[in-house]
């Protein structure tokens, strides 16, 4: 308290030992009228039974009539904050719903390990299963634009027919066919990375659980 608040305190004190001063002190709590303590911005410490609008959203004491601090009232939160709390309550309650799970789920970190090394070999399955698709399809490829060489535009041949429809259609086929298969492997191969490391952070997690050194 500073010693604008010091005086106000000091003279609410005088003044109520006084009978009218006791009698107005008691009646004020008698009505239920709340003193407020607020600090303005240049640090001047503020007393009174109505707070300014633009203080009302800022952090305040609720004072008796001694001018002595009963309860402080928090400032208001910005959306900002508010979104900061929520985020940080929903990552903590997340956390908390996985270690539940890994309690419930698993006894030892050798059962972990199995389930990590059986969901890796399948998915290291469709991997491999993937690029030898994408070796035929390919060897496809360059079968037909071998193919497309004896036909115009590519040929230098003055005497060379235009490319049939059927064979730019296989082209064009088998290139959207390849693409399609190589995005399947780029997320394939992703999904093993990132299974990988939840199950190295089960793992740990598991551990700290557990206490297992």
């Amino acid at each position: 308290m500073n010693r604008a608040g010091l005086i106000w305190a000091f003279a609410a004190l005088l003044w109520c030992t006084g009978i009218a001063g006791a009698n107005l002190c008691s009646a004020d709590t008698a009505s239920g009228r709340k003193l407020y303590k607020w600090v303005d911005e240049q640090g001047v410490t503020h007393f009174g039974d109505q707070i300014p609008p633009e203080y009302a959203a800022k952090e305040k004491s609720v004072v008796n009539s001694q001018g002595v601090e009963i309860y402080r009232l928090e400032a208001e939160k910005t959306p900002e904050q508010v979104a900061a709390e929520t985020q940080q309550l929903a990552a903590a309650e997340a956390l908390r719903a996985r270690d539940q799970n890994l309690l419930n789920t698993y006894v030892s970190v050798q059962e972990i390990e199995r389930l990590r090394d059986q969901r890796l070999a399948l998915v290291s399955d469709q991997i491999r299963v993937t690029g030898q698709f994408l070796d035929v399809l390919n060897g496809r490829l360059r079968t037909l634009e071998k193919a497309s060489l004896r036909y115009k535009p590519y040929s230098d041949d003055p005497r060379a027919l235009p490319m049939p429809d059927e064979v730019a259609r296989d082209l064009v086929r088998m290139g959207n066919d390849i693409r399609t298969q190589e995005q399947n492997l780029s997320e394939k191969r992703s999904e093993e990375a990132g299974m990988r490391t939840q199950f190295e952070s089960d793992i740990d997690r598991f551990k700290q659980l557990k206490g297992i050194h």
